[in-house]
């Protein structure tokens, strides 16, 4: 195989903001795998909080690039487990990559991932679209400019209620909150009861990531859903969740890509767990490898080409939550100039 790169860095349409800080552009990492004239392609944003930079993925790809090449490649699988032993402290590279080699051998295949898993994808569930943390007049219009039927909203301020409340005065579509860590367990008590009268569906990721204690309590007494994002991140991490959310958030990127993904679904549901895979605002190409997964899952959110005001490829379309996937074998996608 032969394997070509890209760093990329997609501007917000609006700045992006959520408890943990603001950020007006997405950076990402893009491969591309050839391999007997197919090409497949695989994207991992980076994400300050987890210290995994685009330039930390590069350097290691070029550290051990040649041991990448020299795979004989037949199934991804087998590629995962051996980029997992070449790159075990970089989850969001491995992601990248395995992302690729699902796409070109969905390629070699001549089918779109879905129809090689026996998916069908008119089962797949809607895609919310976040409203990121602003002046609640700013968040009023950033809905009201995206008409959807399934909002998540971004939480952790001192006026979430007020935020929802104003919100809801404007939509019957449901929502979501994500306060991505910021609350205490007395907080989350407090406003989950209010947020359940305001219509929410559930709670992402309440309290912060090693607070087991504080979610056992929390997980007792929620009259919603609770759903760790945080909080699992590894295929290890979903027996732990069991018995503290209701449910997990997987990241393609933060779990390493397609393949442990798909067995943490299994696992989840072992556990009589709900399951959502949810966007690190990739591109079009990350999203597309979600998007194929969606028919296993309760909830989606892969609304990154939505909020970004450019993309790394076409293929997919968004048609009010509906997620359409092309029919053509892989992802399903056609890569822009801007990429390669």
């Amino acid at each position: 195989m032969k394997i070509a790169y890209k760093s990329i860095n997609f501007p917000f349409t609006y700045p992006f903001t959520i408890s943990k800080g603001t950020k007006t552009h997405q950076p990402s990492l893009i491969v591309q795998l050839e391999n007997r004239g197919l090409y497949g392609y695989g994207e991992a944003p980076a994400i300050t909080y987890y210290n995994i930079p685009v330039e930390k993925m590069i350097e290691d790809l070029e550290r051990k690039k040649l041991f990448v090449e020299k795979f004989a490649f037949t199934d991804p699988e087998r590629y995962w487990h051996y980029l997992h032993h070449l790159y075990p402290q970089n989850n969001f590279l491995v992601c990248a990559l395995d992302i690729a080699a699902w796409d070109l051998y969905g390629k070699i295949r001549q089918q779109p991932l879905y129809k090689l898993w026996g998916l069908d994808i008119e089962k797949a569930p809607p895609t919310d679209y976040t409203i990121g943390i602003d002046t609640i007049d700013k968040m009023v219009q950033k809905m009201q400019e995206k008409p959807w039927p399934v909002y998540k909203i971004k939480v952790g301020t001192d006026q979430d209620i007020a935020i929802v409340s104003a919100l809801r005065k404007h939509t019957d579509a449901v929502f979501r909150v994500d306060a991505n860590a910021a609350w205490t367990v007395d907080e989350a008590l407090e406003k989950i009861p209010a947020l359940k009268d305001l219509g929410v569906e559930l709670v992402e990721q309440p309290l912060a990531k090693d607070d087991w204690a504080g979610m056992k309590r929390l997980f007792d007494q929620s009259p919603l859903p609770l759903i760790a994002d945080e909080s699992c991140v590894t295929e290890e991490d979903v027996q732990k969740c069991h018995g503290h959310f209701h449910g997990i958030n997987i990241k393609l990127t933060k779990c390493s890509g397609i393949t442990p993904a798909r067995r943490m679904i299994t696992n989840a549901r072992s556990l009589n767990m709900q399951v959502m895979i949810g966007c690190m605002n990739e591109s079009t190409i990350g999203s597309a490898a979600i998007a194929h997964l969606a028919p296993l899952l309760d909830y989606v959110d892969m609304d990154g080409p939505l909020l970004l005001a450019e993309d790394s490829a076409t293929g997919l379309q968004f048609d009010y939550g509906k997620v359409i996937c092309s029919d053509q074998p892989g992802l399903g996608i056609t890569i822009t100039d801007k990429v390669f």
